[in-house]
């Protein structure tokens, strides 16, 4: 991260500083957030579908297994993570027969700050899967740029222990989309599309199961 983070932060700013055409032609707010919806909805009709299905069976392989899931990635990947999670925890397991034993690293603050300042925070989601992750467990690591160097080094040890890895990425893809056995590269060079993009992804599989295989009545 500390490498990358930089980069990243760069890119948001950027954005901020290169707005689109349609709004540096002082057409104002109204022709901003027209413009950004449009291309948004190019982004997210671009996303290849095929690999979320390939997604939802490996979760669900790992739900009826009893594998455990671990999610991670930094910033407002972190919130992503921490979002899916809550609703895999809840809205797709409660009043299920299996439940999923998913957990965002993300929410381990203690833990994580911990590893940060005694080690450094290249290792904190590394040093979390060391102590919970087995072979066969399922790891989702996200990150926009792909290049978030604590991410790439959990997805590394989790490869390198027999674990099905999944990466969710935006622009060129960076290093995790080569490094995760299974990738999906939302196709934006915008630093907000592509967590727009994430958040989709992560709806798309929870309310499949949330939708598709109803809880019991109470």
């Amino acid at each position: 991260m500390r490498n990358k983070g930089i980069g990243a932060k760069q890119t948001r700013h950027s954005a901020l500083r290169n707005p689109h055409s349609a709004f540096e032609k002082g057409d104002g707010v109204k022709a901003f957030l027209e413009n950004y919806r449009s291309e948004l909805s190019a982004v997210l009709y671009a996303i290849d579908l095929a690999k979320i299905s390939d997604f939802i069976q490996i979760l669900e392989r790992a739900r009826e297994e009893g594998r455990g899931i671990f999610v991670f990635g930094n910033g407002g990947s972190a919130a992503t993570a921490s979002h899916f999670v809550v609703d895999m925890v809840k809205g797709a397991s409660y009043g299920r027969p299996k439940r999923f034993r998913i957990m965002a690293l993300t929410d381990q603050v203690p833990t994580i700050t911990a590893y940060a300042n005694d080690l450094g925070y290249e290792v904190v989601f590394e040093q979390h899967l060391r102590n919970f992750a087995r072979p066969g467990d399922v790891v989702v690591a996200i990150s926009a740029s792909g290049n978030s160097r604590n991410v790439l080094r959990a997805v590394e040890y989790a490869n390198s222990i027999g674990c099905t890895t999944i990466g969710l990425t935006g622009f060129d893809g960076g290093q995790l989309a080569r490094l995760a056995g299974h990738a999906l590269v939302v196709p934006s060079s915008h630093m907000g599309r592509v967590e727009d993009g994430h958040m989709f992804v992560c709806h798309l599989i929870c309310y499949y199961f949330m939708e598709t295989d109803k809880a019991d009545s109470a």
